[in-house]
């Protein structure tokens, strides 16, 4: 629960069922397509941009939340969630008159703030995606966080140095 905390996000059976590599759904799938999976990695991206650390479009995010939606949630869970991204989709191309990959920065965080306020259930679920994705990947583990691939003695309360990165678990 602590972890949850710590990267605002909230864990969802389908969600640990993802980061631990099982499968909990064996019926009909939601097939992502190109363009949606080029969406998902330039929203993901969005949500954790690319800053001294890569962003979650080079940690390769949105192949977890690709793979996590289809083994993990119902698919009527998965209609939902590719709809959203429709749906963003759309208001990118209504607002700006182009696809969300062709809008400069500003603009496509208006975009992912327009799905904040007015889809949150979509947007929930891809920052949880997003986040979870990132931060188990290679280079969010090692990159962003702190990691010590064999740990010394616990320390219950160690402190940090001033610009210190929090530790990978």
């Amino acid at each position: 629960m602590r972890l949850s905390a710590i990267l605002g996000v909230a864990f969802t059976e389908p969600l640990m069922a993802g980061v631990m590599g099982n499968k909990t759904y064996f019926g009909p799938v939601v097939e992502a397509s190109a363009e949606q999976e080029a969406l998902i990695a330039e929203v993901a991206d969005v949500i954790i941009p690319t800053t001294s650390t890569p962003g979650a479009k080079a940690a390769g995010a949105h192949h977890f939340i690709i793979r996590v939606m289809r083994d993990c949630y119902v698919k009527e869970d998965q209609e939902k969630f590719y709809a959203g991204l429709d749906r963003l989709a759309r208001n990118a191309k209504s607002k700006f008159g182009k696809e969300f990959a062709a809008l400069d920065e500003s603009q496509k965080k208006q975009i992912v703030q327009d799905a904040l306020s007015n889809d949150k259930p979509f947007f929930d679920t891809m920052k949880s995606l997003t986040v979870t994705g990132y931060f188990t990947s290679e280079i969010g583990a090692t990159q962003a966080l702190d990691y010590l691939p064999i740990p010394g003695r616990f320390e219950g309360s160690y402190p940090l140095k001033p610009e210190q990165k929090t530790w990978a678990l």
